[in-house]
């Protein structure tokens, strides 16, 4: 590789670290997304504007019945301190923006935005190789636990079953605890997105109502289909240098998708069939 190409990468890489997943629609059909600057709100009729302004937010969830959005905020106190902050705000379909958990040392470890159909929220506890489960009355059960490498990004089905990224491969935790791995190796990142880092190259998650599962694979410019049983297809690809990070469908089917370039983010109305 060329030195200016390699110089070129790394500055990318070192201001291109973690792009945002978060894109959710709310129950009267509003987009909600992240561009890690602000969270932006595409109406019905196609107005774009500014949900929620000045947050620094990867991931966004919404109530049960689709009307609250939440989302985070996150800060970094600079060098000289080297730590962190973080809030979890909520905002109500009128605009106004509170928050549910106010602002604190790190990051927010104890709270989840993937959530089930009945409110149940999931999360990791890494440092145990755990999956746990709070119920709406905040109790908190350990469902699954394994040898995995790197859990990273989540979602859940409305049934409860949850699914996560262990560094490239897809695992699922049924809602008895079962665990199968679905899909191995799902990330075709090469040198052509050299400035995705290596526990970015598959990001986000989703489900369609077949129950198939959506794989945003970032550092390979494309969206992956999962079915039940494991089968792969590539249903999505996403123009250089854009690459996928996160999606959801409306009720027509449509998917929304979120993709980031080193520098800016976009959202894509994509039908599918």
């Amino acid at each position: 590789m060329k030195p200016a190409l390699a110089l070129l990468l790394l500055i990318a890489a070192s201001a291109f670290a973690h792009p945002g997943v978060g894109i959710v629609i709310d129950a009267t059909g509003n987009i909600f997304y992240t561009d890690l600057h602000h969270v932006w709100r595409i109406a019905p009729d196609g107005t774009k504007t500014i949900a929620v302004a000045n947050v620094h937010t990867h991931e966004l969830c919404t109530s049960t019945n689709g009307v609250m959005l939440y989302g985070e905020h996150l800060w970094y106190n600079g060098e000289a301190l080297d730590t962190w902050g973080s809030r979890v705000w909520m905002r109500s379909p009128d605009g106004r923006v509170v928050d549910v958990v106010p602002s604190h040392p790190g990051f927010n470890d104890g709270y989840s935005f993937v959530r089930d159909a009945a409110g149940n929220s999931y999360f990791a506890v890494r440092e145990k190789n755990e999956i746990r489960k709070r119920t709406p009355d905040g109790s908190v059960s350990t469902i699954a636990r394994g040898k995995f490498r790197d859990i990273r990004w989540m979602t859940a089905a409305p049934d409860g079953t949850v699914y996560f990224i262990d560094t490239v491969d897809l695992i699922r935790v049924a809602p008895d605890g079962r665990l199968t791995t679905v899909a191995r190796g799902l990330s075709d990142g090469g040198i052509m997105r050299a400035w995705v880092g290596a526990r970015h190259r598959v990001m986000g998650l989703w489900v369609d109502r077949a129950g198939n599962v959506f794989v945003a694979d970032h550092a390979g410019g494309n969206v992956k289909r999962v079915d039940r049983n494991g089968r792969v297809t590539v249903v999505v690809r996403s123009t250089y240098p854009w690459g996928p990070t996160g999606g959801t469908f409306d009720r027509d089917g449509n998917l929304w998708l979120l993709e980031y370039s080193i520098n800016d983010a976009r959202v894509r109305k994509i039908r599918l069939h």
